[in-house]
């Protein structure tokens, strides 16, 4: 009779302890779940600052152009139309990375949430790539024929030369800012901070979730 007492007690507490694991493990994925989205969340008011300055900016430059167009040197006027134009496209693309991230729930299945952190992730490369192709306009926008017409070839030669350099840096980068050189000190030195570490860190998050659902 005893033995078979404490059979049943050994049953018991085995049951109640895989009770209480399984709840842990619950628990646990629910917490890591939230972090994840809270580190997804933290990105949103520097997206919207960014939209709400960037749009900002796109007005005062359209204003700018339009009063100026047929008056300005054409070189300012396209210098700044290709930035303006890049602009509104970075724009486009932080609206839609705003509009992942309000959409993002932990109750969605784990591969749908780092799909979205994918997403999120492919299109911080591309805007990045885009804003850099901005670079060689900024050294244009003074030119004037008049510059080219009159002024001293030495003297040229150095805003020429620093176009051609903005203009290989920002090609170089367009050609190499790449999710698989994330591990490069100079990839690592533009992305940083809030535009880039939450969606890393919510993505490992998410990897450990895996290996809860998986145990």
């Amino acid at each position: 009779m005893q033995d078979i007492e404490i059979m049943n007690l050994w049953r018991s507490y085995d049951q109640r302890l895989q009770e209480s694991l399984q709840l842990n493990k619950r628990n646990a994925e629910e917490i890591t779940k939230l972090k994840a989205q809270s580190l997804l969340g933290s990105m949103r008011p520097m997206k919207l600052f960014t939209i709400i300055v960037g749009v900002l900016w796109v007005v005062a430059v359209d204003v700018v152009l339009i009063g100026s167009f047929g008056k300005a040197s054409w070189f300012f006027t396209v210098s700044m139309g290709i930035q303006v134009l890049l602009t509104k496209i970075a724009i486009g693309v932080y609206l839609y990375q705003l509009i992942e991230l309000r959409q993002t729930d932990v109750s969605e299945p784990i591969l749908a949430t780092q799909s979205r952190i994918a997403r999120l992730q492919s299109s911080t490369l591309w805007v990045t790539r885009l804003l850099f192709l901005q670079t060689p306009v900024w050294t244009t926008f003074f030119w004037s024929k008049a510059m080219f017409a009159h002024g001293n070839v030495w003297l040229l030669a150095l805003p020429v030369v620093i176009t051609l350099l903005f203009a290989w840096i920002a090609i170089w980068l367009f050609m190499n800012i790449r999710f698989e050189n994330r591990d490069k000190r100079w990839f690592r030195f533009i992305f940083r901070g809030r535009e880039w570490d939450p969606m890393l860190k919510a993505g490992e998050l998410l990897e450990q979730v895996g290996e809860y659902q998986r145990l």
